[in-house]
């Protein structure tokens, strides 16, 4: 029995207007995104995901990229890996999120979370968004998100006017426009075991990243495999109907060419320890680069992989459209039937 994964990229949309840059403006990291996906598509990936960042030089404003991406492919999944729900509007963005994924054609897979180290001090005050006295900027967060979430069912809840500009339907009104089964799209991003088992208990998919809160001092893949399995028994116990998805994302390089030795073949990696604030402590997971069957060994020591059934290829944007859809060619080529993924 084959163990497929579903394999898709996830960027970051850097860029800079460095010499050395292949994405030297905001034009150029959005058209490039636009490029690698309709390449990924062609090449046989299964997803196109984008993060997430304000006020950096990276990709800032995901639903006009993720409409565009809709128009310009036909099958591949597209998605965020994450937004942060501390900036977002859940009422403007569930309308956003619906344009989206009506002209994608239902592929939208969003990914949200309660956002991560900002490149500002609480920058979601800027958006206006001050948590409440008594709730914290997560809290606010996964405020949002709950709402969101009741906005996606559909519902009505707005009272009509008596003398609208044009004809009302029965009954209270909802966001239109409206695209079905996107609230059975939403993954979460999750950085510790207690919000991935909320993120169950909510019917939300999960996302994991290369960085987790380090809750036990055990290698990460470790801790991130257990986490996963903390969150599966969580939908169980929630009664969810249907089986929830799961991501991990990574940074693979399979070496198969001259130029991938010089970029990555000195890439030794293992864990690293950070703070991400004064009382927490982050466990960030290790990149692989190797030759494909050296590559192939490692990645089945890897217990979350083994675990999830989606895999997210951060791959490294400003190398140019080109060398990315071949970083994606080889993982698929070269690795993923040697791991029976294909």
């Amino acid at each position: 029995m084959t163990n497929r994964k579903s394999i898709g990229f996830l960027s970051f949309g850097h860029w800079t207007s460095s010499p050395q840059s292949g994405t030297r403006s905001a034009a150029d990291a959005l058209t490039q995104s636009i490029e690698l996906a309709i390449a990924a598509e062609e090449l046989g990936a299964d997803g196109a995901y984008f993060r997430v960042h304000h006020f950096a030089r990276q990709l800032g404003s995901p639903f006009p990229l993720l409409a565009a991406v809709g128009a310009r492919t036909s099958r591949i999944e597209i998605g965020t890996a994450v937004i942060d729900m501390r900036y977002e509007n859940p009422f403007y963005m569930a309308e956003d999120a619906g344009s989206a994924d009506l002209i994608s054609g239902g592929r939208l897979q969003l990914g949200i979370s309660r956002g991560s180290p900002e490149q500002v001090i609480d920058g979601y005050r800027y958006f206006g968004y001050v948590p409440p006295e008594g709730m914290t900027d997560a809290d606010m967060a996964r405020r949002h998100t709950e709402v969101f979430l009741e906005l996606l069912k559909g519902e009505g809840f707005a009272k009509p006017n008596p003398r609208p500009m044009f004809p009302n339907p029965p009954g209270l009104l909802r966001l239109e426009p409206f695209s079905e089964g996107l609230r059975q799209r939403i993954w979460w991003g999750s950085s510790t075991n207690a919000t991935a088992q909320w993120a169950a208990k909510l019917g939300m998919h999960l996302q994991s990243s290369t960085l987790k809160i380090d809750e036990s001092g055990k290698p990460f893949h470790v801790q991130q495999a257990e986490q996963i399995r903390l969150y599966r028994d969580a939908w169980k116990e929630a009664g969810h109907a249907g089986t929830p998805r799961v991501s991990v994302s990574r940074s693979i390089f399979a070496i198969v060419s001259d130029r991938d030795r010089m970029y990555f073949g000195h890439d030794e990696s293992e864990d690293q320890i950070g703070l991400l604030s004064a009382t927490e402590r982050a466990i960030f997971g290790r990149s692989y680069a190797a030759e494909p069957d050296k590559l192939i060994e490692q990645l089945k020591g890897d217990e979350a992989i083994a675990e999830a059934d989606t895999l997210l290829l951060t791959v490294p944007n400003q190398l140019g459209v080109d060398y990315n859809a071949h970083v994606i060619e080889a993982m698929l080529k070269h690795v993923a039937p040697g791991m029976g993924w294909r």
